[in-house]
């Protein structure tokens, strides 16, 4: 082993849990509520569900011991992997990392929490895989280089991801370097996702990431069980970096492990669409408040992004201005702007209410998108935006250059808590939700992790409300 397959491989197998600094432990369980809220609602929201939950049984990979969450059916791991990984990403309501342009925790912390459900691993060990997959998720796609990633058409959450999840689940099981390398050479053969998702929307976002964790967790198993792997499947000639980016930057992937956690830079969205609308619907709500502005009087709005948040959320701005379903609406930023203005907010329920209403559609139609200079400055540090609203004949402009929930913007304990309420509130009693939201905030006092999830794995008592998409 050399280069940085090995130093990587090194740090996730010696990541022991008390290595890692208390605020970065505090930051994952909030993370990982965050995550179990969001897979709850889609659950019984998303109309992707049923299909995944059928083809699953289909396969014969019901009847294991493994949880999914919102419901009681027990499943097999690699299932298990799959549906709570794929649930976790189905809302597009998922943590992110800017600067990597990614959504590390839906593959990871469902591989993980399998992995402890195989093995019986306790609460802190469980983190440590979490983190441990974080780490390697946000590195490889800083390794990767996100738009050089993006420019052959790959999605940086399923092909980091099954990396990412292949770490976790390895480091729960507490594999050495080498096994560790050789679960990396595994997810090397298995690591896919495309960007086609955008054109016309489809399951296909939800459904790579919800693969990558089942990947991940079948590479470590594999070298669990003794898998022999190519060497340096992140660095070599044919290894990850030089197939999947035209300009890799290798030594990200290795810099200051250990000592920088990226996880400290992981985001928690406050609006169930692409990271790259949220600063515009920031920008929207601030100037709607501040100047009072009525939906009615507006006469047109223009938001302006950086290169790479333009092509995602504002072109072709045809189909932006009619997203057809939850995924188009997802990554409309007219949509997104439309609704930010009627409903001084944006949450999951909205794409029920507006993706057909003729009214909402209309004003999208006022949105217009484009290229900002300043944005592009911050970028990719920042998925910043400027704002310029037009409305009874006055003109008001703004620029949020950190959206709500960035690190140096980041929710406070109450707000996630509130978010996750939502989410789950339909689908579990009050105290129920409240003593699940207090049972995460406490992973690492529980000798067995699915203990704290206990109330996650559980019937709805409401009827499902099915989202389009």
């Amino acid at each position: 082993m050399t280069g940085h397959s090995q130093r990587l491989a090194e740090f996730v197998a010696g990541l022991g849990y008390h290595d890692i600094p208390t605020d970065v432990i505090e930051r994952i369980k909030l993370l990982a509520a965050d995550l179990v809220g969001i897979a709850i609602r889609a659950r019984h929201d998303a109309d992707s569900t049923p299909t995944l939950m059928d083809a699953a049984a289909d396969l014969g990979l019901g009847g294991g011991d493994c949880g999914v969450f919102g419901g009681t059916e027990s499943f097999g791991p690699l299932a298990a992997a799959f549906l709570n990984g794929a649930l976790g990403h189905s809302l597009d309501f998922d943590d992110t990392h800017a600067r990597a342009s990614t959504h590390p925790g839906a593959p990871v912390i469902p591989a993980a929490l399998a992995a402890a459900e195989m093995t019986g691993a306790d609460g802190k060990t469980l983190l440590a895989g979490i983190v441990a997959g974080y780490e390697t998720h946000v590195r490889l796609s800083l390794g990767v280089v996100p738009k050089e990633h993006y420019a052959k058409g790959h999605a940086l959450t399923s092909t980091c991801g099954a990396f990412a999840a292949a770490a976790a689940a390895a480091r729960v099981f507490r594999l050495g370097p080498d096994q560790v390398e050789q679960a990396f050479g595994a997810a090397l053969s298995q690591c896919a996702g495309t960007l086609q998702f955008l054109q016309g929307g489809g399951w296909g976002k939800r459904f790579q990431v919800g693969y990558a964790s089942l990947n991940g967790l079948f590479a470590a198993t594999l070298a669990r069980n003794g898998y022999q792997g190519p060497e340096q499947p992140i660095e070599g000639r044919h290894g990850f970096l030089n197939t999947f980016s035209g300009a890799p930057q290798p030594d990200n992937v290795s810099q200051g492990l250990g000592t920088v956690f990226e996880t400290l830079n992981v985001a928690v969205k406050p609006y169930p669409s692409c990271r790259y609308c949220h600063a515009g619907t920031d920008g929207v709500i601030e100037l709607a408040r501040r100047h009072d502005i009525a939906p009615g009087d507006v006469e047109s709005v223009t938001i302006g992004t950086s290169h790479t948040g333009w092509t995602i959320i504002g072109e072709p701005l045809a189909e932006k201005h009619r997203p057809g379903n939850v995924t188009a609406g997802q990554f409309s930023m007219p949509f997104c702007a439309a609704v930010a203005l009627i409903e001084g907010g944006m949450g999951w329920d909205d794409y029920d209410r507006h993706l057909n209403n003729p009214d909402t559609l209309a004003l999208a139609a006022r949105v217009d998108v484009v290229e900002d200079a300043r944005a592009e400055q911050c970028f990719p540090a920042q998925m910043s935006a400027s704002v310029r609203i037009v409305a009874g004949g006055e003109t008001y402009e703004t620029f949020v250059e950190i959206p709500k929930g960035e690190p140096e913007n980041f929710v406070t304990p109450g707000e996630l808590n509130a978010k996750f309420t939502d989410l789950a509130g339909p689908y579990l009693p009050p105290e129920k939700a409240a003593a699940l939201f207090a049972a995460l905030m406490q992973i690492e006092d529980f000798a067995a992790p699915r203990d704290a999830f206990a109330h996650a794995f559980a019937d709805a008592p409401a009827t499902p409300r099915m989202a389009a998409g």
